[in-house]
């Protein structure tokens, strides 16, 4: 690979934006199927047009997001509607959110009683307006909307950009504080309500469109950013010894050629490995039986004790009461006693 590709954005989600406008969807006829790229050079001229529009104004992208329907996420909106819980939809963002833009990562951190659902640009600070970072942080709380209904909100919400306009908009549309110049642009969930399962929950369903994700995930991996190319590589090798020389190997690049890639596009090795962990750490704790102490090696930990405390981190849970609160009912009681007794261990 001799240069990395500008990141695209889906064309699904820019005839979303365009329909949230008084601009309407006239660029329509541009795209003939709603998984189509844009460059993201296209969506910034796009975005130009909106905001130079008559009638728009500072919170032009707080509006447009929160008028975003789960088609205007393409499949990623429609996975969402199928999570069993916010927690589940903030990792799906995590993983899926590339399949709607390349130009920005979502991860979930959770420390302390609330969980952070964080939103990075991928670009230069200069070449995203204020505003569709805000479309993106209100649509994630809309889409949120969607689970737990239409009265929820986030505890907070944090924008690392200046506020231009008034603040009322924004606690109007979000429902909650919302802070400016932070030192990150998050949105802070309490974690009861980040685990709270909706009471209507059909897991095939669910299954169903996350393999599509995964097939068009896929897809854009051939061709997207270096850290996608990372991430796929780290879904199918072995995390026991897992390195950057591994993907860089495979992409032709050298290690520390990947790493400035990486760093370039708002993430670290070390946060994909991380990522990875997580991912299939509790892909394991949920469809087998395996003590932690079989676990840890697999994705790459020393042990149970490490495993107990690196779960903790990403979920606010132990392992344990992970795996008992998401196995079906008519589960083996073996597989939960198994970690109960490893998260002793």
């Amino acid at each position: 690979m001799s240069a990395i590709e500008p990141p695209s954005v889906t064309a699904c989600y820019a005839l979303a934006v365009l329909s949230a406008t008084a601009e309407g969807a006239d660029g329509s006829a541009s795209w003939s199927l709603p998984t189509d790229r844009l460059e993201f050079g296209e969506m910034r001229a796009l975005w130009d047009e909106v905001l130079g529009a008559v009638g728009a104004g500072p919170h032009t992208g707080l509006l447009v997001g929160d008028r975003i329907r789960p088609e205007g996420l393409h499949i990623l909106g429609h996975l969402v509607l199928t999570c069993a819980s916010l927690a589940d939809a903030a990792q799906a963002a995590e993983r899926y959110h590339p399949l709607v833009s390349q130009a920005g990562t979502v991860t979930l951190h959770r420390d302390g009683g609330v969980g952070r659902v964080c939103y990075r640009p991928t670009v230069a600070p200069a070449a995203m307006h204020p505003q569709q970072v805000e479309a993106v942080v209100s649509s994630m709380v809309r889409a949120g909307r969607w689970i737990a209904g239409d009265g929820w909100a986030p505890l907070a919400v944090s924008f690392a950009h200046p506020r231009r306009g008034a603040a009322e908009p924004y606690t109007e549309v979000l429902g909650c504080p919302v802070a400016f110049d932070a030192p990150e642009t998050a949105i802070t969930v309490a974690d009861e309500d980040l685990d709270r399962r909706r009471p209507l929950y059909d897991p095939a369903l669910n299954a169903l469109h996350r393999s599509y994700a995964d097939r068009l995930l896929h897809q854009l991996s051939a061709a997207g950013t270096v850290a996608e190319r990372v991430r796929q590589w780290l879904e199918d090798a072995s995390l026991e010894a897992a390195g950057p020389e591994g993907p860089a190997g495979e992409l032709s690049l050298s290690v520390r050629t990947l790493r400035r890639a990486l760093h370039a596009e708002g993430t670290s090795w070390r946060a994909l490995l991380d990522t990875a962990r997580h991912g299939r750490a509790g892909r394991l704790l949920e469809t087998t039986d395996l003590p932690l102490d079989r676990i840890a090696p697999l994705v790459g930990l020393s042990g149970a004790t490490a495993l107990v405390r690196a779960f903790t981190r990403w979920e606010g849970m132990p392992p344990g009461a992970y795996r008992t609160r998401h196995r079906p009912a008519s589960a083996d009681r073996a597989g939960a006693v198994g970690g109960e007794e490893g998260d002793r261990g």
